[in-house]
């Protein structure tokens, strides 16, 4: 990592140099404030609060980008509180151990990686939630617990992003195979559970006796006492890829309107008889909401 040490004590900005390149850092030492005005990127700048206000405020805008810890003799709202303001990462104070220091980089360099990694988990986030988000939907009126029944499991991530970013709540999505304990969520959060169905009858019993009474959305396929219900369809045509069975279409359209039709509906609906949906609700052990 490149740094910049922005110090007019130049013995001080040599031994913090010499000492940071011993733990890997290459440096690069600038005694007046002109030095640090150049276009040159820096990964870290070490930002001495002896320059004057004017030239000291010119360097952190110009390195806004990079991590910039102040250098300071004594704390007050001039050497901390207003550069923080201005965009600076933190500041420590001489004399200092450089092992401190280097503590403070590092956590920046961690800080840094992981907000970028947010921003970019943020842009696929929102390409799930505009690829698949539910339509004419109010978050505000979904109560949990829930079971989403849908017929690709993106849709219910869809949804899950979708009322995490709507409720303001955190979502700590869960393999159901893998399992969590509900107590060591955080304040505002929530479970979104997936591949319940890929449990066996007793172990999904269990899973979801368990959690009726928690923060959870739990994609399955069929109601269970304690939870609120919802199936959701794709608001978008069907491609080549979507096109399903005759039985899972069936299956489809008696969850999707079993609330809505009576059988009798239904089965003039899709040109089948109402045993014919009777046996298939008991194949697929779809009940109806009381």
């Amino acid at each position: 990592m490149r740094v910049l040490i922005v110090e007019n004590e130049i013995y001080l900005a040599q031994s913090i140099a010499s000492k940071l390149s011993e733990f890997g850092y290459s440096c690069e030492i600038a005694t007046h404030t002109f030095e640090a005005l150049r276009e040159d990127r820096y990964d870290v700048v070490l930002l001495s609060a002896s320059f004057n206000s004017n030239e000291f405020y010119k360097v952190i805008e110009n390195h806004k980008s990079s991590i910039i810890i102040l250098l300071i003799s004594y704390i007050s709202s001039d050497t901390v509180s207003n550069p923080i303001k201005a965009g600076v990462s933190d500041y420590i104070q001489k004399p200092f151990m450089i092992e401190e220091l280097v503590r403070k980089i590092k956590f920046f360099e961690s800080f840094k990686r992981y907000e970028m990694l947010n921003q970019t988990y943020d842009i696929m986030l929102e390409s799930a939630m505009l690829s698949n988000k539910p339509a004419n939907l109010d978050y505000k009126k979904i109560k949990l617990p829930l079971i989403i029944s849908s017929s690709k499991i993106q849709i219910s991530d869809g949804f899950a992003f979708s009322y995490a970013k709507e409720s303001g709540f955190n979502c700590k999505i869960v393999d159901a195979r893998v399992g969590f304990d509900v107590k060591t969520l955080l304040p505002k959060s929530f479970l979104y559970i997936r591949n319940i169905d890929e449990l066996d009858i007793k172990q999904q019993e269990s899973l979801l006796d368990y959690f009726k009474n928690s923060p959870v959305i739990i994609h399955g396929k069929k109601e269970h006492a304690g939870y609120n219900f919802m199936v959701l369809s794709h608001s978008r045509a069907a491609t080549m890829s979507d096109i399903l069975s005759i039985d899972e279409y069936v299956k489809q359209m008696i969850l999707l309107y079993q609330d809505i039709l009576p059988d009798t509906e239904i089965s003039k609906k899709l040109g089948i008889s109402r045993k014919s949906i009777w046996e298939r609700r008991k194949k697929h052990g779809i009940y109806r909401q009381k």
